[in-house]
């Protein structure tokens, strides 16, 4: 029988830069750089630690194209690893990794390697206010990078303008209301009393950008600082990009660890991962209320370590926006009424939103908190596009029976069998709303409104809302979700018409 090979995460490591002067900001190769550092002290192994990598692997980096990360990377660690691995766009991507570096290692292909990633789009656009651009490193990487990199939003979605997160999240976030039969004055006080607790724990962490620990009223209160961006969420809901901001992890064999010298203390265990994607593109979800992807793999997940939802001590749901933890949380069987927090970093409009890395951040947070509890269990969940991709996995300070991987191809065929509503491009006639968003502009007034719904046939439309102000703030005091109104094509695009 082959000997059993167990993955464990030994080093964990974060920075955050905020000088004075943004245009002095460090760029994000120096940033990976530094939480890769972190990372190897954190395991107790330092330089020699970083030497004997056998495989770099950098997150996409949206402020600055690097071309080859990776391998920038590697030569700033004094690395030279047997493979370099870049990656395609996407949330998902930090834990997607750990899934895959896990199955590297549990196969005896890796034993020692470096997820990291970092962002500095608030020197980038300060930068660039100036007319300054960044004078940084690139160099072509040597192949395609690492990831499903299909384009996220259809070209019918984009001309309707239904694509961007600030769109779509709020979307959803009004469908998941009007399933739950909540009024709008009792989601608008859920919504800020959330934030307001997500907002608290980012005041605690050292490496979040806002500790200002903003309450539920500052948070639902509109003002020209806090203005509305896409109903219902206020600025102040929304992920913030702008940040400066890295982590990185080391990955090991158990064998590669003791050669190393690294404690046994220091060792957190992946126990199992998953990865899925919903219907690719958000016209095609079965529905605007449900995530059957993240139902379906989360149920996966836990049965095959054994364990109950109520048995996950720590939880770290991806949450750019305040519908994406909540519900996840939901498709887990997480109540709504649960005293768990849904994050430890205090989730990206909060914590900061470094582009495709955050979930590198939450890792090492619930890292920290496993070694404090070692006999407790962490779920991560990381999200990409448009509550699209999927990765989570369960963690743990004690070794499980062996690393699984769960799902594979037979999950996303399941969820690529899910039926959806056919999507027509030229809609006429009545239209009942599924889905709805209003987008302000950046003075705060209504600009138009976004809306996904069905024909009395059963098949989907797209449409787009050119009215006046006031049947737009009209749209935004009443509850929309299974309202009726005319839809036909205009210009290349549906309108709809809420008369």
């Amino acid at each position: 029988m082959p000997e059993r090979i167990l993955p464990v995460l030994v080093g964990a490591g974060q920075t955050v830069d905020r000088p004075a002067d943004p245009t002095a900001g460090r760029e994000p190769l120096v940033l990976m750089e530094e939480a890769a550092r972190r990372a190897a002290e954190d395991a107790g192994g330092g330089p020699r630690l970083l030497a004997a990598l056998d495989t770099v692997a950098v997150v996409n980096v949206i402020s600055h194209d690097y071309g080859d990360a990776a391998g920038l990377l590697a030569e700033r660690l004094g690395s030279r690893p047997a493979r370099s691995i870049n990656t395609t766009l996407g949330g998902n991507t930090p834990q997607s990794l750990v899934n895959h570096l896990c199955d590297e290692i549990a196969a005896g292909r890796v034993e020692l390697a470096l997820v990291a990633g970092a962002e500095a789009w608030q020197t980038v656009r300060k930068l660039a206010t100036l007319g300054r651009p960044a004078a940084w490193a690139h160099r072509p990487a040597s192949g395609p990078p690492w990831g499903d990199g299909r384009p996220g939003v259809s070209a019918h979605e984009a001309r309707h303008g239904i694509g961007q997160p600030i769109v779509t999240y709020p979307m959803a976030e009004n469908a998941f209301r009007a399933a739950r039969g909540l009024s709008l004055d009792a989601h608008r006080r859920e919504l800020a009393e959330f934030s307001a607790r997500a907002a608290a724990i980012a005041a605690g962490n050292p490496y979040a950008w806002f500790r200002d620990a903003k309450d539920a009223a500052t948070l639902s209160t509109l003002t020209a600082e806090n203005r509305m961006v896409g109903f219902p969420y206020p600025k102040f809901m929304n992920a913030i990009l702008d940040v400066n901001q890295g982590a990185a992890l080391v990955l090991a064999s158990e064998a590669a660890a003791r050669r190393l010298g690294i404690a046994p203390a220091r060792w957190i265990y992946p126990w199992a991962g998953v990865d899925v994607s919903e219907h690719w593109f958000f016209q095609d979800r079965t529905d605007y209320h449900t995530l059957p992807g993240v139902r379906r793999a989360g149920a996966l997940l836990l049965e095959g370590v054994g364990l109950g939802i109520e048995r996950v001590t720590h939880l770290d749901l991806y949450g750019c926006f305040p519908i994406a933890p909540r519900l996840s949380a939901a498709m887990l069987g997480v109540a709504p009424d649960d005293p768990r927090p849904l994050t430890v970093t205090g989730a990206l409009p909060w914590f900061g939103g470094p582009g495709s890395n955050y979930a590198t951040h939450a890792i090492a947070t619930l890292a920290a908190r496993l070694r404090a509890e070692p006999e407790s269990f962490a779920l991560a969940h990381a999200l990409g596009w448009n509550l699209t991709k999927h990765a989570l996995a369960i963690y743990a300070g004690t070794p499980p029976p062996g690393w699984q991987h769960v799902g594979g191809a037979a999950l996303q065929r399941w969820v690529d069998a899910l039926p959806h509503p056919p999507v027509v491009e030229e809609a006429s006639g009545r239209g009942t709303i599924e889905a709805y968003t209003i987008v302000h502009g950046r003075d705060g007034s209504p600009e138009r409104g976004a809306v996904i719904g069905r024909l009395g046939d059963g098949r989907r439309f797209l449409a787009v809302v050119r009215a006046e102000r006031a049947v737009l703030e009209a749209m935004e005091r009443e509850e929309q979700i299974g309202r009726a109104g005319r839809v036909s094509p205009v210009g290349g695009v549906n309108r709809y018409d809420p008369a």
